[in-house]
């Protein structure tokens, strides 16, 4: 028994030394500076070859060869590296992982009781704290002289050492220099110093509703994204007086995010783009590169490739023409192209989309040209509107020279499937806003739509005098086109430098086309027929047709000093709602509530399409868009509203009157969609039928 507990006791000792020796053979490789560099550089870049981990530790030179072995071999034999044999690459291994994040952890800790104090940088390096590191960020971030950043950063670093603490991060550093700025009344230096982002709150918020994120992952990284480039545009890049505008409400920014950075619409020839092959150069080097079309079936992958690209380089559409004419060397095999392009539609509908709002590509279907491609094209797209609940990819169906209701049958499908059509006589985008530089097809144009004017808040300052309405709106625009001025230039600078690479280096728009920049008015209606107390008769038209030249004059005078093409249109914008809202806070949801249809500001003209079979060109509604859409030289938006009892028939005669009596509408059929499941049906009521789900989208 006695030998028995001696065997034990002994063979405990015995392995309690050996532990033990492990140990301190382990700390004798941490150690070593070079070996634990060699274990951060496997644990962030992987696995790697010996010849590619000893460059990056630093040992280029062959003296050093037998050096980064001795230190290479110390790892392997304490098992903190692994070599792959089979691949010929070294890994970190877990007992490394806990190795290197000891040596984290006990330098921190050796930091804290020096009772020195330490920055955690936002380059995520912990550095000591040094005061002249804040004057050099007043001077060089803020443009503050020296004699008052060495004055700021005095106080900020009398406060810093109140606190006592031993470890301080950038952003709490910023924010008391801000603090300090603003007590001292450097309210403007404040603002270049600003910092943004996102409070964690509203992170976690995110997180907690994502259900309500589109897009996926993207669609998260994209909503913070904006959100910051929003702050800056606002803080640092508008002038003061338009930004406060914005912010109170007397105008609006769409997309606040990306105004500096992407055009809103774009009009392009796709014809052109994919006939000269997808060459983006030195950018999107993960994209296949595409030679010019030799088939149909290279045709519809180039098709694909392009427009997905290229609606990433604007924030609300873009515009295609030469689809027709891409397809017609291919026009005696009409059954494939109807099968290729509802094909390609389906692919590009996967394409990156910027939030909720995405981009929506567009394409002109001339009526007046090859009736056999122009019939697949249709057929083709309402294949793909069938198989998708809310299409992001639209129509613009020219009827200039054609009969509508050679195609009104097709088109009335497409429709009552929730299809995204305008009809137009010429090419205008979705929205209704006219091209540019006109009828010019064949140039690449591009719209910068996003600013749109309160028109009721101006009419309710102006004391029901129409004279100093229209004074206001001047006043107005000057300031506001101003900073559209300054918005092309900076979206033309980063284009030739690269950000939007398909406007860069294939369209060439700086030299090829044109940048038109579009004011809309929003409200229009209610500011003359409502609040300024005019009637919807001839006097009040008239009144309303002075405005509409006010703001044109203004617009051109303006362009011309500043040296661009400026135009005014009335279509929608998400502006209508936020007013609507902002100036029934202001004066009153009962001042609001009898001039408004609905719960926001008019957009432009809705016409009920049960009704526009008994109407003539002489009808109110039908003489005003007419009127409107000549006068306004950005565009109008006109839009039938299709009921949800009418039937495919009944909306193909709806189309076919409206053809004959509009130069331009835009047909809207709510089609109910299971949020769920994602059935379309126009049946759908208060339950899917197939899920059983309540949530139902319209």
């Amino acid at each position: 028994m006695e030998l028995t507990e001696d065997f034990g006791e002994q063979k405990r000792g015995g392995i309690l030394q050996s532990a033990s020796k492990r140990v301190r053979m382990i700390f004798s490789v941490m150690a070593s500076p070079n070996r634990i560099d060699i274990l951060r550089i496997l644990n962030s870049k992987g696995p790697l070859t010996y010849s590619e981990l000893k460059s990056l530790a630093g040992f280029k030179s062959k003296k050093e060869s037998g050096k980064f072995a001795y230190h290479l071999r110390k790892l392997l034999r304490q098992s903190l590296v692994a070599l792959n044999k089979s691949e010929r690459r070294y890994t970190i291994t877990n007992l490394g992982k806990l190795v290197l994040s000891l040596a984290r952890q006990i330098e921190e800790r050796s930091i804290i009781e020096s009772g020195k104090m330490y920055v955690r940088t936002s380059h995520e390096s912990i550095e000591e704290f040094n005061s002249h590191k804040i004057i050099q960020s007043l001077v060089r971030e803020g443009s503050l002289p020296l004699e008052l950043a060495q004055k700021i950063t005095e106080e900020v670093e009398n406060r810093i050492y109140k606190f006592q603490t031993s470890y301080l991060t950038s952003s709490l550093i910023r924010e008391m220099v801000n603090s300090v700025l603003l007590e001292q009344g450097h309210e403007d230096y404040r603002h270049k110093l600003a910092r943004f982002g996102l409070p964690g709150y509203d992170i976690r918020e995110m997180l907690t509703n994502v259900d309500s994120i589109h897009n996926g992952v993207e669609g998260l990284l994209f909503k913070t994204g904006q959100t910051v480039f929003g702050e800056y545009l606002v803080l640092n890049t508008l002038p003061k007086d338009v930004a406060d505008s914005h912010l109170s409400g007397d105008i609006h920014i769409t997309n606040a995010g990306l105004w500096s950075l992407l055009p809103d619409t774009i009009f392009v020839n796709v014809k052109e783009l994919i006939e000269d092959g997808v060459d983006l150069r030195g950018k999107f080097l993960g994209v296949t590169r595409l030679p010019v079309p030799s088939s149909l079936e290279s045709l519809a992958a180039s098709l694909s490739l392009a427009v997905s690209l290229l609606i990433k380089e604007a924030s609300q559409e873009v515009v295609m023409d030469g689809l027709v004419g891409l397809l017609q060397k291919y026009s005696k095999n009409i059954p494939e192209i109807e099968e290729k392009i509802a094909n390609s539609f389906a692919k590009i509908s996967v394409a990156s989309k910027y939030g909720k709002s995405e981009t929506l590509a567009s394409f002109r279907i001339p009526l007046a040209t090859e009736p056999k491609i122009v019939g697949a094209i249709l057929s083709g797209y309402r294949d793909y509107v069938k198989a998708t609940p809310m299409p992001s990819i639209g129509l613009i169906v020219d009827y200039d020279k054609a009969k509508i209701s050679d195609y009104s049958g097709v088109l009335a499908d497409v429709i009552a499937l929730g299809g995204r059509v305008i009809f137009s006589k010429g090419l205008a985008s979705n929205k209704g806003l006219s091209k540019g530089d006109g009828k010019n097809v064949s140039t690449t144009s591009i719209n910068l739509q996003s600013l749109s004017i309160n028109m009721p808040r101006l009419a309710f300052e102006s004391n029901k005098d129409e004279t100093y309405f229209r004074a206001r709106l001047a006043l107005l625009m000057k300031p506001a086109l101003a900073a559209m001025s300054i918005r092309k230039k900076e979206i033309s600078d980063l284009t030739r430098r690269g950000l939007n690479p398909i406007l860069a280096n294939n369209t060439q728009y700086m030299q090829k086309g044109s940048v038109t920049l579009v004011v809309n008015l929003i409200g229009l209606r209610e500011a003359v027929y409502g609040i300024l107390g005019y009637e919807n008769n001839k006097a009040g038209q008239e009144i309303l047709a002075k405005v509409v030249t006010t703001a044109t004059e203004v617009a051109s005078k303006k362009g011309k000093e500043m040296g661009d093409n400026v135009t005014i249109s009335i279509t929608e914008s998400d502006a209508a709602t936020r007013f609507s809202s902002l100036d029934g806070e202001k004066y009153g949801k009962m001042s609001i509530h009898p001039h408004v249809e609905g719960e926001s500001y008019s957009e432009g003209v809705t016409i009920d399409a049960a009704e526009v079979e008994a109407m003539s060109p002489k009808s109110e509604k039908i003489a005003e868009s007419n009127q409107l859409s000549k006068m306004l030289n950005g565009g109008l938006l006109v839009q039938l509203r299709i009921p949800d009892t009418m039937d495919s028939s009944g909306i193909k005669k709806a189309l076919e009157k409206a053809a004959d009596l509009l130069g331009s509408f835009r047909p809207v059929r709510k089609v109910p969609i299971c949020s769920n499941c994602g059935l379309k049906e126009e049946k759908i009521s208060e339950k899917c039928p197939v899920c059983k789900s309540p949530y139902i989208l319209a």
